[in-house]
């Protein structure tokens, strides 16, 4: 029997959100949630969700799981290793390839969207063209998806997405503690909350359409990191600093004391996204989410002292290294 959705990385934040969405809006029998982690399936299977295993680095459980699947939702895995995940999205691709999907909606947690030029402008409604020229490392996986794709010749949407605004203090490297934030680069970031991002992809995906395009969901307006630290200021009285150092001093800083337990590396990776943000990468907003929602996305300035008004102690799991 057809299935209608397939809903890769279920377990995680995006995933998870795609599939509670599902769940309230269509029949189960219309879509399964799929993990890498077979133990996932109680969770899945106590809601009446269907699941199916779907192992990025075992071919053969890929395959297994895309039989007779009409749209995926294709998650991209959490490696920070380009060439780890570089393998591990060809096993994906070649196996939706195979068991012939019908179409891939593909999100890129990274709303990266250089070079973007505006070809066209209808009342509110803009027509953009993009291309995908960025230098940051964290996204050359993503646009390496994008190629996979169109040279397996699959019918496929790419979603970039505005960074996760629930996720700030990671990208800050904000702690409760935090005296002084040292970045080596500020600029404009389209933050948009998690929970409107997995409504609108899979709102997205039901109403179907952009085939072969890349598309922008985003919040509607834009928020700096030094404006991000005011916020932090203005709701939980705290007097936090912030300072643009060299990424030599940068990284020397952050590895040195890291709250989180980060390795240099990791800081050492971020420079190329630190400075395609002052480049304003992350910077373009789309009308697109705002009309798949039915409403305005909630501005980052209002959603980060809405996470701080409930909790000014707010913390994000990632931005510790034993942390799920």
């Amino acid at each position: 029997m057809t299935l209608k959705y397939l809903i890769t990385g279920a377990t995680g934040g995006l995933g998870a959100g795609v599939i509670s969405y599902l769940a309230a809006n269509i029949s189960a029998s219309e879509y399964a949630a799929a993990s890498s982690r077979e133990e996932s399936h109680k969770q899945f299977e106590d809601r009446g969700i269907a699941f199916r295993l779907a192992n990025y680095d075992d071919p053969q459980t890929l395959e297994a799981a895309f039989k007779d699947v009409e749209n995926l939702f294709f998650v991209s895995t959490n490696t920070f290793d380009v060439e780890k995940r570089r393998k591990q999205h060809q096993n994906f691709v070649n196996a939706a390839k195979t068991m012939n999907v019908k179409h891939a909606s593909h999100p890129s947690p990274y709303a990266n969207h250089p070079n973007l030029q505006l070809t066209g402008v209808t009342g509110l409604v803009y027509i953009p063209r993009i291309r995908s020229h960025s230098k940051a490392d964290v996204q050359q996986a993503h646009l390496m998806t994008e190629e996979m794709l169109r040279q397996a010749d699959i019918n496929f949407t790419s979603i970039r997405e505005g960074i996760y605004l629930d996720a700030f203090p990671v990208f800050l490297g904000w702690y409760p503690s935090t005296k002084t934030v040292y970045l080596p680069f500020d600029g404009p970031v389209a933050f948009t909350l998690r929970s409107e991002l997995a409504e609108a992809n899979a709102r997205l995906m039901i109403r179907g359409g952009h085939d072969r395009e890349i598309v922008l969901l985003t919040a509607q307006q834009t928020i700096t990191f030094s404006e991000i630290v005011d916020v932090i200021n203005e709701t939980t009285g705290r007097n936090v600093q912030f300072k643009i150092v060299s990424p030599e001093e940068f990284v020397r800083l952050k590895s040195a004391d890291d709250e989180g337990g980060k390795s240099e590396g990791f800081f050492k990776a971020l420079i190329s996204w630190y400075e395609s943000i002052s480049k304003g990468e992350t910077s373009t907003i789309d009308p697109l989410m705002a009309d798949l929602l039915g409403r305005q996305p909630v501005p980052p300035r209002e959603a980060i002292r809405a996470l701080l008004a409930e909790n000014r102690d707010y913390e994000w799991h990632q931005n510790y290294v034993n942390r799920d």
